[in-house]
């Protein structure tokens, strides 16, 4: 019998009609005669009322603490859909994380998956049981919950897929797939019906809300044969596939954005050996990731302003932790500015056709967009740019590369 794993976000089980509409999708997944590992996320707006909690009872409270009020969003919603699944019939068991145990590292927010003891849950699954599993946890090795940082159920149903050798993974949310941008903001934003693991993966960590970036990058790693579905329609999604079954695709996939940038300046840094391996390896201890880095030396070359950009909810923590170090490095002035976003053009013509940059940066001129960092890999170019312009370079953009429908 095939193992499926089905993954349902927030928005799929947002109230107790909806997770009971859920069950039958469930339900005929069974009756086609698979194996189904469910994975769930808390219903929609209930992690960020727990985050809320902890804040009103107090400004610092213990990681651990913290990563288990946040667990129990997905706890209840396990629980409620295995009742909706009894209630028509279907042998079914919950779990939490620590009960499969899906083992991480002691990094409490942001923990890494370090294995999945599969031995319970193959039992459970043997016994004709739908195993529903909570999202977005797991248990470090002092025993204590952890949890996998926001989107973290996208990884937990991918892992949980790798460690099972599932035959597919499922990945259920409120839109229909993947686009190739946000059609919120853009009107003509087309879905597409493929798309590789690596293009998913840059437009993930760009800022596309579909997946998380790390639950992506599982599925590359493993082979996951992962798909992107609605919950409220019935139809075709977007398959993520390997780079091998789409050889003659050479074309611009999509335009990502992230509004939670903040661009941080250190002016006045002493050139000399080390200075960059000091400020980013203090931000590193607090697992801070830093993304886009411009550094420019002065006329002298004794002294280089370094420009780099972080998440904007990590900014007062890399604040505090710079300033720390001020003296060592020597550095003259810290400013910040959140007033950002980060624009991405991600597709595999960056690396095989030429002019795709200029297209990019003639498009921003052209609508008097000025750039402030620039950053590439091999399928992407992104730039900062003020978030007033954002929506205008987005829909510019778009049309620039023969993107809308």
């Amino acid at each position: 019998m095939k193992i499926v794993v089905l993954k349902f976000g927030g928005t799929s089980v947002a109230d107790v009609p909806q997770i009971k509409k859920i069950g039958l999708k469930i339900k005929e997944e069974v009756e086609l005669g698979n194996r189904v590992i469910v994975v769930v996320s808390a219903m929609s707006g209930v992690t960020n009322n727990l985050i809320d909690l902890v804040k009103r009872t107090s400004d610092f409270p213990p990681y651990s603490e913290y990563d288990n009020v946040l667990s129990t969003g997905e706890q209840v919603t396990s629980a409620l859909l295995a009742i909706a699944l009894e209630r028509l019939n279907v042998r079914t068991r919950s779990w939490l994380g620590w009960q499969i145990p899906i083992v991480t590292d002691n990094t409490y927010g942001k923990s890494v998956i370090k294995k999945i003891e599969t031995d319970n849950v193959l039992t459970s699954l043997e016994h004709n049981e739908v195993a529903v599993v909570s999202g977005f946890q797991g248990v470090s090795s002092e025993n204590k919950i952890t949890t996998l940082g926001r989107g973290g159920s996208d990884t937990t149903a991918v892992a949980m897929a790798a460690a099972f050798s599932a035959d597919r993974c499922d990945i259920y949310t409120d839109v229909d797939g993947v686009y190739t941008t946000d059609p919120r903001i853009v009107k003509r934003a087309k879905k597409l019906d493929i798309i590789t693991y690596e293009e998913m993966l840059e437009l993930a960590s760009q800022g596309a809300k579909v997946l998380q970036a790390r639950a992506v990058a599982l599925a590359m790693k493993y082979g996951v044969n992962l798909r992107v579905l609605s919950s409220f329609e019935d139809l075709p999604g977007t398959s993520i596939i390997k780079e091998g079954n789409n050889m003659e695709k050479s074309e611009i996939s999509g335009i990502a954005h992230s509004l939670n940038e903040a661009k941080i300046t250190l002016s006045g840094v002493p050139d000399q050996p080390g200075q960059a391996a000091e400020i980013f390896g203090s931000l590193a201890q607090f697992s801070i990731n830093v993304d886009m880095i411009v550094q420019s030396s002065s006329i002298n070359q004794k002294a280089t302003d370094i420009t780099f950009t972080i998440p904007e909810t990590d900014l007062l923590t890399a604040e505090k932790t710079i300033k720390k170090i001020q003296k060592k490095i020597g550095f003259n002035k810290f400013t910040s500015d959140t007033n950002v976003v980060k624009i991405s053009v991600v597709g595999s013509a960056m690396r095989n056709q030429s002019g795709m940059a200029n297209i990019m940066f003639e498009t921003l001129a052209k609508n008097q967009i000025n750039i402030h960092v620039i950053s590439t890999s091999e399928i992407k170019i992104s730039v900062l740019i003020s978030s007033d312009y954002y929506e205008l370079a987005m829909r510019s953009l778009h049309s620039a590369f023969g993107l809308d429908i």
